[in-house]
């Protein structure tokens, strides 16, 4: 249910399923909400106790393709790893980094939907074609799109994205050859970019986003090989905020266990933190791994590493944002500068007026 342009729900848009893997073949695997059904169309998936790459899937490029985030490495056809986005959950086979035995795992998942596409020359939307599925209603969309006109368009794109507002996180990945995946964070200046797959603080590249903000209707590439190259394939995944569901913005760190407070508006299931002034790696943290303040447990979206459990996590998740309860560079060293994505378990208030309750 929406409200004032919120949600009520955010797990019928995102959630977390923690398993044991246990090697075998067409093995479903649901989610433990039990009041609606929620078919992902984005998946990330990572081994919590093994040194295992991440796999992201969506069901744009469709079940097989697998991208890992800690790679520059082109999509992969894994037939033996996701066989399908399900109804209200997913199948997976016995893939070793996605099933394996004796191992644990968590995967976060994301409802577009709607299917789209777009003819630029017809509809005067955008520069050039792009196609996807989108949920206005969760701001999330998947996009895929391929210049192959790009002499005509001087290097510069610009494609239909679908969310009828403007994003405030894109995060796209050459689908065909070896690169970075490319990060925009509305924080940043329109001149800066973030690799996934790397640890590096925020980089000036004039052309990755052409020196351009999204709008309500398109995004902006540059001439560069990122973001738009020639007659390549890239795939983009494109968050825009939406109250009580979603929160991406910037806090400076305070260098002390009393440590940054972040409202978000909601109580969070998932936060993703990257400080942008140093060189430091990327964190996920959930309240599935971690269901009891404080959180513990990491995961680098830029390493292969086994999730990590220790005082260097120290974050609560409270009813309206979270803690940071640690000197510690991944999160709040004094005067860093870090960005995040955060989604909800609960808004702080309800349409009917329930509040979010602390943990």
């Amino acid at each position: 249910m929406s409200y004032t342009n919120g949600l009520d729900k955010p797990s019928d848009y995102f959630r977390i399923k923690l398993y044991a893997g246990n090697a075998t073949n067409n093995r479903a695997i649901t989610w433990e909400e039990t009041d609606t059904n929620m078919q992902p169309n984005m998946l990330w998936f990572k081994s919590r106790t093994d040194t295992q790459t991440h796999g992201i899937f969506d069901s744009v490029r469709s079940a097989i393709k697998r991208l890992i985030p800690s790679s520059t490495a082109a999509e992969g056809d894994e037939a033996a790893d996701l066989d399908s986005f399900d109804t209200n959950g997913f199948t997976v086979d016995a893939a070793d980094n996605m099933n394996g035995s004796s191992r644990n795992f968590v995967t976060w998942g994301w409802k577009a939907g709607t299917s789209f596409t777009n003819d630029a020359s017809g509809t005067g939307i955008g520069s050039i074609d792009s196609a996807g599925s989108v949920n206005q209603d969760a701001g999330f969309s998947i996009v895929s799109y391929t210049n192959t006109n790009q002499s005509a368009n001087s290097g510069v794109a610009t494609i239909k994205h679908g969310l009828n507002t403007t994003p405030n996180v894109m995060i796209l990945k050459d689908r065909d050859a070896t690169s970075d995946w490319s990060v925009y964070h509305s924080s940043l200046p329109t001149n800066k970019y973030l690799a996934l797959n790397k640890n590096d603080a925020g980089a000036v590249d004039t052309n990755i986003w052409n020196n351009t903000a999204p709008t309500s209707t398109v995004f902006t590439v540059g001439d560069n090989s990122y973001t738009n190259p020639s007659n390549r394939k890239m795939i983009g995944y494109i968050f825009a905020e939406k109250k009580g569901y979603s929160k991406f913005g910037s806090y400076t760190g305070n260098g002390n266990a009393d440590g940054t407070f972040v409202y978000t508006g909601f109580k969070p299931a998932y936060v993703m933190v990257k400080r942008t002034d140093s060189t430091v790696s990327w964190t996920i943290l959930d309240n599935k791994r971690d269901p009891f303040n404080v959180t513990t447990e990491r995961l680098f979206p830029n390493e292969n590493v086994a999730g990590s459990v220790g005082t260097n996590a120290n974050t609560d998740f409270l009813s309206n944002g979270f803690k940071i309860r640690v000197n510690h560079n991944n999160f709040n060293t004094s005067g860093g500068t870090y960005i995040y994505m955060a989604f909800a378990k609960n808004p702080f208030v309800t349409s009917t007026g329930v509040p979010a309750t602390a943990r």
